[in-house]
């Protein structure tokens, strides 16, 4: 029975391609009801595919170097690729990319910097890169929401901040209602999900370890320490995000921005 099973093990290879057919089954579908979204899910499918083995190979040798200056290159990248993303998206804020790649470093930087000094994770690669990378992702979304937001609230309040700013309100206390809201905005998504772990699905991390052969109670701790971690930057990041972007609207003599 073993050789026969043995015989019809899938090989890691070809799990992946194996796994492509359900790409091809969403590309049929999508050719069959015209939706015409087959060509982007393919070349979403073969560049998901480079990057993620050209990042594994990568990820390989750095773990195997495990030296400080490399670990610091990597989160340097994420970090800056995660401003340029965000800021991409926040186009009505001035001076976005400086911004979000700003309260990006700051939300990642503090997050990080407690786990490691808390003694939660140690300040290796094989623990600090991937950990790094949830939390920058993570902080980029919520960036995004903010700044967004904010932008979003300036321009259908606008006659409101300018008359609290004629009544002689600094530009901080004019804007601190709407930053409340954007900040509300970028963490309710991360608390959302924190509510409903476990009850509708299992996290990434939970699931990972326990396909990797963890035991569930293993894979558990580790996702709330995910959890918890996740909503800390996303409070790191949207503060930060928040303070940065209010300051891009309002002048040095508490003047509302007039748009471009």
């Amino acid at each position: 029975m073993d050789s026969f099973a043995d015989a019809f093990a899938l090989t890691e290879i070809s799990r992946v391609l194996a796994a492509l057919a359900l790409v091809l089954f969403a590309a049929i579908i999508s050719r069959w009801q015209a939706v015409n979204l087959e060509r982007q899910m393919l070349i979403a499918t073969a560049r998901a595919f480079v990057q993620l083995i050209a990042i594994g190979y990568a990820l390989d040798l750095i773990f195997a170097a495990d030296h400080p200056a490399a670990i610091l290159l990597i989160i340097g990248v994420m970090v800056g690729i995660a401003g340029h993303t965000s800021g991409t998206r926040a186009t009505g804020v001035p001076q976005a990319r400086r911004v979000a790649f700003s309260a990006i470093s700051i939300g990642a930087l503090l997050t990080l910097g407690l786990l490691i000094s808390l003694g939660i994770f140690r300040f290796t690669a094989q623990e600090t890169i991937p950990i790094a990378g949830m939390v920058i992702g993570n902080s980029m979304n919520v960036c995004t929401l903010v700044m967004r937001r904010i932008q979003d609230e300036i321009e259908a309040r606008r006659a409101e901040i300018e008359a609290a700013l004629a009544l002689g309100a600094t530009g901080r206390q004019a804007l601190a209602p709407y930053l409340k809201i954007a900040l509300q905005s970028g963490m309710t998504p991360i608390i959302d999900t924190t509510k409903t772990v476990g009850l509708i699905q299992l996290p990434g991390a939970m699931t990972g370890m326990i396909l990797a052969g963890a035991s569930p109670l293993e894979a558990v701790q580790l996702q709330i320490i995910v959890m918890y971690m996740l909503i800390g930057a996303a409070a790191f990041t949207g503060l930060a995000a928040a303070w940065l972007t209010q300051r891009q609207f309002i002048t040095t003599n508490h003047q509302l921005h007039r748009p471009a």
